[in-house]
């Protein structure tokens, strides 16, 4: 009887250890699943990566453009801020 015993746990030890490999929580088809749904999430970050670096260089060129069209007016049209005094010292 004792002989039958040991091979009787290994056996169920066994069948334990497969189901959680194929059923638990750290199956083949969950590991699968979670793979999928951490590519999706990569490719959806490198989107969002891409969009944020395409609007921070659109920022950019507003506000240098503006201060290119601000440096133009004043050195071609002479314009001036509010509360500024225009100094022009001829060469």
């Amino acid at each position: 009887m004792r002989h039958r015993v040991v091979p009787a746990v290994l056996i169920t030890l066994l069948v334990v250890i497969h189901a959680q490999l194929w059923f638990g929580r750290g199956s083949l088809s969950n590991v699968a699943q979670l793979r999928t749904a951490l590519n999706e999430q990569n490719q959806q970050n490198l989107l969002a990566v891409q969009r944020n670096n395409q609007l921070e260089a659109e920022v950019r060129d507003l506000k240098e453009g503006l201060d290119m069209v601000e440096e133009q007016a004043r050195r071609e049209l002479g314009m001036i801020k509010a509360n500024e005094i225009y100094v022009q010292i001829s060469r």
